[in-house]
């Protein structure tokens, strides 16, 4: 049965919010974090494992070395300090898809901690202060099987997988984020999407959502209004999408207000979001840090960077997003509307790719953000996924510029790139999509459209220039859109003068 909702005015008119989030990062080793198992998505189930990451008696741990660079290389971009000594912890809990039954984790000695990102919303700046960045490793995975919802009520029986267990993770906590708002939502979202550009930047993850392999965790309490305080917080698990980042923000802070106004306590647990409804269920009993036992891993030696290491590092910093993105802006002209178009459509760096590649800014734009981006909608993959490169890309418009074929036609030799059938110049030729400029073609074409249409070529005569345009029409589809617009209006205006 769905919560009883409180109107989202009288949420914000009578309490103040406030958020955490921490994000789980996969990063793109080669190996888990303790073991030389392949980390990698997918394979069959239960083959990518080891008696070390399966927790075997006698299997010691070793740490991944390129991890603890990733994890250095995400602190310092998030500001953060880098602790000169730290250590792994025992996380105790049970959960069937944990095969040692604890994670090695870190707790009170993370490698990476008091940082800080500035995130902007509607023109107002919001710095989201992060606590910790700390290392640790992915669980199995549960498959349920049976029952409606995918979950484990209702399920007939449950399957695990553990080519997960033991994939490098690292774990981004914020501290409570106060004073956003009405703009709570949106600046968990803001936050969400700026910190996985920053991870595509720094290189250190594939940082898709849809295969888990950054997963945010929203946590969320409200206070009386004007209390400066913290509530009791729901932490909300797995939200795998930036859009539902921000719905579900919003749906715990109407939910909260809902059991507040009814003079009821909240409860603080972990929460499941349904993506296809909206809305959160309960999961289960949130535990505080004393219930998970933490003590030091007693398989595993201390981490001390050195600093020479940790300032070698920093000069392997990309430029920051959000500064790359301002000054490309400036660089190709872009509104403010076409740039978030383009961030949100996820075609900056193709776009990049293909100004350097010799097409304009506006051109690269058009193809990546329009006729691309529906083709890559319309097969359900991402536009970088396609198939079309920014090269190609690149010489189809140079062949636009060039008046060899035009816009229409340059859609068609998109249908030959996909297709594999050479590159641009050869599916022109292949398919015979040049644009006609002959003289010769284009009259006799020119004269069929007039004496097709004798009212439109009357109003021409009369000086009403702009009727020019059916004819034109008449004649692009006469020649299956390969005529030269440009050259077939003065050829008419010429006949009719």
């Amino acid at each position: 049965m769905s919560d009883v909702l409180v109107p989202w005015d009288d949420v914000l008119a009578a309490y103040d919010p406030a958020l955490g989030l921490e994000v789980h990062v996969e990063l793109n080793t080669n190996t888990k974090m303790f073991c030389g198992c392949p980390a990698v998505y997918g394979g069959e189930p239960n083959t990518q494992v080891c008696p070390t990451c399966l927790g075997l008696p006698g299997a010691m741990p070793v740490v991944n070395g390129k991890a603890i660079e990733s994890a250095i290389r995400i602190g310092l971009a998030l500001n953060c300090e880098i602790a000169e000594w730290c250590r792994f912890a025992r996380k105790n809990y049970f959960y069937p898809d944990m095969p040692k039954n604890f994670q090695t984790s870190q707790y009170d000695e993370p490698i990476c901690f008091e940082g800080w990102m500035d995130v902007e919303v509607d023109g107002e700046n919001f710095r989201v202060e992060i606590e910790r960045a700390h290392m640790e490793e992915d669980t199995g995975k549960s498959l349920h099987v049976g029952g409606a919802t995918g979950r484990i009520h209702g399920a007939d029986y449950s399957l695990v997988d553990y080519n997960r267990a033991g994939i490098p993770l690292i774990e981004i906590v914020t501290k409570p984020i106060m004073g956003a708002g009405e703009k709570a939502p949106a600046v968990a979202r803001a936050y969400v999407s700026q910190l996985r550009d920053l991870i595509l930047a720094l290189g250190v993850s594939e940082a898709r959502m849809d295969q888990g392999n950054l997963r945010a965790d929203v946590n969320l309490s409200l206070a009386p209004k004007g209390s400066g305080g913290l509530g009791t917080r729901t932490e909300t698990k797995n939200v795998n999408s930036f859009r539902s980042v921000e719905r579900a923000v919003r749906y715990e802070m109407q939910r909260h207000a809902a059991v507040l106004n009814a003079g009821e306590a909240i409860f603080q647990e972990t929460r499941h979001w349904h993506e296809d409804t909206g809305v959160t269920t309960s999961g289960r009993a949130k535990s505080d840090a004393d219930d998970y036992r933490y003590f030091p891993e007693p398989d595993l030696v201390p981490v001390a960077p050195s600093r020479e290491w940790v300032d070698e590092l920093r000069g392997t910093l990309p430029e920051n997003p959000v500064e790359r993105r301002a000054r490309l802006q400036a660089d190709w002209g872009y509104t403010d509307l076409e740039m978030r178009d383009v961030v949100a459509s996820g075609v900056l760096v193709p776009i990049e790719e293909t100004v350097a590649a010799g097409a304009s800014p506006q051109a690269a734009r058009k193809w990546w953000s329009s006729e691309l981006a529906r083709r890559a909608n319309d097969a359900g993959v991402d536009v970088v996924d396609l198939g079309v490169s920014p090269a190609q890309v690149a010489a189809v418009q140079a062949l636009v510029d060039a008046k060899t074929i035009n816009d229409k036609l340059a859609r068609q030799v998109f249908d030959g790139l996909l297709a594999g059938e050479g590159t641009p110049e050869e599916i022109v030729a292949a398919r015979g999509l040049a644009v006609v400029s002959d003289d010769g073609a284009l009259g006799a074409a020119v004269d069929v459209a007039i004496a097709a249409n004798p009212d439109v070529a009357d109003k021409i005569r009369d000086g009403k220039v702009a009727a020019a345009g059916a004819l034109i029409g008449a004649v692009m589809k006469e020649m299956k859109g390969q005529a030269d617009a440009g050259r077939v209006r003065e050829l008419i205006l010429e006949k009719l003068s």
